[in-house]
This record gives C-alpha cells, sequence and structure tokens, in this order.
C-alpha cells in the first residue's frame, strides 16, 4: 500500500507528498479554469502517468527479454472536454532512440506492455488512448 498526502495551498494550488519517500509535488488549476498554470495541473498528472506507467512497464518487459529501451520518450498531449469537463483524449507519441533496431518480437512486447499499463487498465474505457510508436 502507498500513501500521499494533498494538502491545498490557496489560490488553486495543492501541495501533494510521496510519504514513504518524503518527494513533494505543487499542481496548479490551468489557465483555460481559472489558475496561474505555473505547474502540472490535476488533469496533466493524470495525462502523464499513463506515459509514466507505459514506459516503466515498457522497461520492465525489456529487461526481461534482455534488451533496452534506454532513453525512450513519451509526448503526450490531453485533450479536454466540456459538461462535466473531464479528459475526452490522451494521444502519446512515443519515440525511440535514434538508431534503435528492435525486432519484430521486441517490438510486439513493447506494444503488448505499453497497452496493458496498469493506468490504462485503470481508465474509463470513454477516454480515447490515440497511441503512436515511432521506431
Amino acid at each position: 500500500m502507498t500513501k500521499m498526502r494533498t494538502t491545498y495551498l490557496g489560490n488553486l494550488r495543492t501541495e501533494a507528498e510521496h510519504i514513504q519517500s518524503g518527494n513533494k509535488l505543487i499542481t496548479d488549476a490551468p489557465l483555460d479554469n481559472n489558475g496561474k498554470g505555473e505547474f502540472f495541473s490535476p488533469t496533466d498528472l493524470f495525462a502523464t502517468s499513463l506515459g509514466s506507467c507505459m514506459l516503466t512497464i515498457m522497461g520492465m518487459s525489456a529487461q526481461s527479454y534482455g534488451f533496452s529501451i534506454d532513453g525512450t520518450r513519451i509526448e503526450t498531449e490531453k485533450i479536454m472536454g466540456t459538461n462535466p469537463r473531464r479528459v475526452v483524449e490522451l494521444i502519446l507519441d512515443i519515440y525511440f532512440p535514434e538508431g534503435s533496431n528492435y525486432t519484430d518480437k521486441e517490438k510486439r512486447l513493447i506494444e503488448s506492455a505499453a497497452r496493458t499499463c496498469p493506468v490504462a487498465n485503470s481508465l474509463n474505457p470513454e477516454i480515447k488512448k490515440t497511441i503512436n510508436f515511432h521506431y
């Protein structure tokens, strides 16, 4: 079990602490929703968590099969909807390091890991996930 503590700091800003490590992060409401936009918004973290989870599970798969995805990055675009205000689509572009030559089997392992990470499995199925792999 993992515990976090979140404190409202005022002015639409929060501070979240990972209890075990003591690491902290700040959130702001986004500019388009009365905030300052100086830090990640809660929905930015929501969207970012999918990319972080994908990379983590892809890395685990790569390690267990003896290859590396070091240097791989994900660029995530979050699309918001209204009535109610919510995330309606996440577009993820996954870029592998230049010169990477993955076999067809490694690509299948990478793509399966990305699509089945715990965050992806936890998302509401109504949220559209567009995943583009750039090898």
